[in-house]
């Protein structure tokens, strides 16, 4: 049975940008270089920014004491779907976090996280299971965060702000804060656009676009 192995599920952007802060933390857990991969069917047989490529079968199947993934997928729900595939195969999740990250007071955050360089959450916050947080993002005090929600880069969550599983924050978006017992509420599977500045609740499944956000509709 040969050592543990490391992998990063996604050799797309998303993959790439976290793999350098994956590469990171396992020289620091003492893991081999040669033990941290890029999961990837699409990028069969190749090396991918001086790592291994392998298929999600070639992963699970290796010989190794345990196997531990980190799940690279921006697309929340197919990260979930994803999530079931390697739970149902009895891998283990990797939650990958930058040194230079500040976590602050009473803070919780569910398992398979990746937390970029420059992120910061602040104090009394809950956060729920694959949480993706980009570069610059930020989560500050009182907020509730559901499963497989997505801050792109620069994405501004102020405080008292509840948003539901699945949620899609553009890069630079900003939240507005809530009021104690009075929260903003960002709904399920809701997608707040690249450099929205929200004001007002935003229903489950909502796109919304502008300063201030309002709803996007076709044009087509």
């Amino acid at each position: 049975m040969s050592s543990p192995l490391y992998g990063v599920y996604g050799a797309s952007g998303c993959g790439r940008s976290i793999m350098p802060v994956a590469r990171q933390q396992a020289a620091a857990e003492d893991v081999d270089a040669d033990r941290l991969v890029f999961v990837d069917d699409a990028s069969i047989g190749i090396s991918v920014n001086g790592h291994r490529v392998l298929t999600y079968d070639e992963f699970r199947d290796d010989a190794a004491e345990s196997k531990h993934i980190a799940i690279a997928v921006a697309d929340g729900k197919v990260r979930q779907r994803l999530a079931a595939k390697c739970e149902n195969d009895g891998l283990s999740f990797w939650s990958v976090r930058a040194k230079n990250v500040v976590i602050m007071d009473d803070v919780e955050v569910g398992h398979g996280a990746l937390l970029s360089p420059f992120v910061t959450i602040t104090s009394n916050v809950r956060i729920g299971r694959f949480f993706h947080a980009n570069l610059y993002s930020y989560v500050e005090h009182d907020c509730r965060i559901g499963d497989f929600v997505t801050f792109g880069p620069g994405a501004k969550c102020n405080g008292n702000v509840v948003i539901e599983d699945h949620a899609y924050v553009g890069a630079g978006a900003i939240l507005r804060q809530g009021n104690p017992g009075s929260p903003l509420r960002i709904g399920q599977s809701a997608v707040i656009g690249m450099g929205a500045v929200v004001t007002r609740d935003v229903a489950a499944g909502a796109t919304v676009v502008g300063n201030p956000a309002r709803p996007h509709t076709d044009s087509n």
